[in-house]
């Protein structure tokens, strides 16, 4: 559950850095790629937090 509301909120931020990029005059191929990397920099770092730990035997 974490994780889907991590991904949702990375989300948001991603779309509101394109919207930025785009009102920059960024060409749309550089705001699809950047949003590309910030999906599987979200997706990873999403994982990395809300990953339960293994118990110590």
């Amino acid at each position: 559950m974490s994780f889907s509301i991590y991904l949702v909120g990375f989300l948001i931020v991603i779309g509101g850095v394109a919207w930025g990029l785009l009102r920059a005059g960024i060409p749309t191929v550089w705001v699809i790629i950047a949003a590309i990397i910030m999906v599987g920099v979200g997706i990873l770092t999403g994982v990395g937090q809300t990953r339960s730990r293994d118990r110590p035997e």
